[in-house]
């Protein structure tokens, strides 16, 4: 038995459910890899699924899945990868698939089991690990979404409960893996001159932009029944809010980041539907697998406010959108203006860049116009940019994280539902979506979230440095 440095008992084995689905193939083969390069990884590595495949049908899965999505196969690592793997071909719902992963276990007493299915089948998965005590001693890694709605949130928890303490459950949020989305909690307490601005005193409004160029790509019956709302503002965007938004933590105990990540939620009272507008990308409808009637939102914009000591009257505005002009994820924190001058074009601002492909901080500043020295220009000061392939690191990172039994960056079953609590009143709209053309910034309509405050910032496309 291994012991971390936090006290837990690290995982003696790995178990991977939906070993041959999607996720599996763009993200999980290639952190296994990757962190067995970095030498994080030397335990079983058991993947279940209901395929009908052998090991070496696996094996090539993992390899091709490698040379598409993993920077190509490392021969050393990819050999010692192999020699880990061991494949379980069974049905979810019959008990000889988990007496054959007991049987695969061996002499692993602390598995860390990692549901990359649809939440679905969680149930039936939690329920047979605990009568086949696979469970006994073990984590579980569960994959978002976390519920469809609060409701089925609690019940999913009860659920877990019944099996897994709370201390043994990891909600795994992608997003919270990914060193840019970190680096604000970084930005915003390792900086003496952010703290006395960061406040309703000199912040006139937050954006929370996530932009992607591309559609649907294929995922249509998925999407029907999730819709942007719920596919990356609940999770995603919430996180990136949160981080922006929460006191500083205390270094004092472990659990003090997450605690701070719930007292936002807890202060956000319910979206209504005056402060959302859903759009619906033209040609939409034609997807497979999309009903002809949907009502389903591709794009979403939400204005919210938090009511504390902070924040009190500034508003935050989050939205995201397929088939938007450009793919990236960004932070706009405009300032109020300096009072008096006239002469003065516009006001400072905060200006993150989370990805895909750069990191980016930089600070909008009044400088002298050189035509006309009584007036003042904007100019913008980029304090950092580089080069990020965070996507497999966040997987890597945060699989590795749970099995070393460290929570600091998983979601807690209270921030969950507060997530989903905020949202509640506006996940189940029937009123149309309003159209909006592919490769514009979204339906007219919702620049009346706000068109208080100069309305919205655009991403523009930015070169970066490698």
């Amino acid at each position: 038995m291994i012991v971390t440095t936090n006290g837990h008992v690290k995982s003696d084995a790995l178990v991977f459910f939906g070993a041959t689905g999607d996720l599996a193939y763009k993200k999980i083969f290639p952190a296994l890899q990757s962190a067995i390069q970095h030498r994080k990884l030397d335990v079983p590595v058991i993947a279940v699924a209901k395929s009908g495949w052998t090991l070496e049908d696996l094996k090539k899965r993992a390899a091709a899945s490698l040379t598409e999505h993993g920077g190509g196969v490392d021969a050393d690592a990819f050999a010692k990868l192999t020699g880990l793997l061991r494949y379980v071909d069974g049905d979810y719902r019959d008990d000889a698939t988990f007496a054959q992963l007991r049987k695969e276990l061996g002499a692993a007493r602390h598995p860390t089991h990692y549901l990359a299915i649809p939440p679905s089948l969680f149930d039936d998965v939690v329920t047979a690990l605990g009568k086949s005590s696979c469970a006994d001693g073990a984590r579980v890694v569960v994959e978002k979404p976390f519920g469809h709605n609060l409701e089925t949130a609690r019940i999913l928890n009860e659920t877990i409960h019944k099996v897994f303490p709370e201390s043994a459950v990891f909600r795994i949020d992608h997003y919270l893996g990914k060193r840019a989305v970190e680096s604000l909690v970084h930005f915003r307490f390792d900086n003496v001159i952010v703290e006395p601005v960061w406040n309703r005193n000199h912040i006139e409004c937050v954006q929370i932009t996530m932009a992607e160029d591309f559609g649907i790509a294929g995922r249509g019956k998925f999407y029907d029944e999730t819709g942007a709302i719920r596919d990356v503002i609940q999770n995603h965007l919430f996180q990136v809010l949160a981080f922006l938004a929460m006191e500083p933590p205390s270094r004092l105990y472990l659990d003090a980041l997450r605690d701070e990540q719930v007292k936002v939620f807890r202060s956000i009272p319910n979206i209504q539907a005056s402060d959302v507008v859903r759009g619906q990308m033209r040609g939409y409808l034609n997807e497979p697998g999309v009903s002809p009637d949907s009502k389903k939102e591709t794009y979403a914009a939400v204005r919210l406010q938090i009511d504390s000591w902070r924040w009190e009257g500034v508003p935050f505005l989050i939205r995201a959108g397929k088939s938007l002009p450009i793919t990236t994820t960004e932070v706009y924190v405009r300032m109020k203006r300096v009072p008096g001058h006239r002469h003065i074009t516009g006001s400072n601002w905060f200006r993150f860049r989370l990805g895909p492909d750069a990191l980016t901080a930089a600070i909008g500043l009044q400088v002298i116009d050189a035509k006309d020295s009584a007036r003042s220009r904007q100019t913008e000061l980029k304090a950092v940019t580089v080069s990020l392939h965070d996507e497999v690191e966040a997987y890597e990172r945060l699989l590795m994280e749970a099995m070393e039994g460290d929570q600091t960056l998983f979601v807690r079953e209270d921030l969950a539902e507060a997530q989903w609590q905020v949202v509640s009143d506006i996940l189940d709209m029937t009123d149309t979506p309003f159209p909006y053309e592919p490769g514009s910034w979204g339906p007219p309509e919702a620049d009346s979230l706000a068109s208080d405050i100069g309305g919205w910032h655009n991403p523009i496309p930015e070169r970066t440095e490698s």
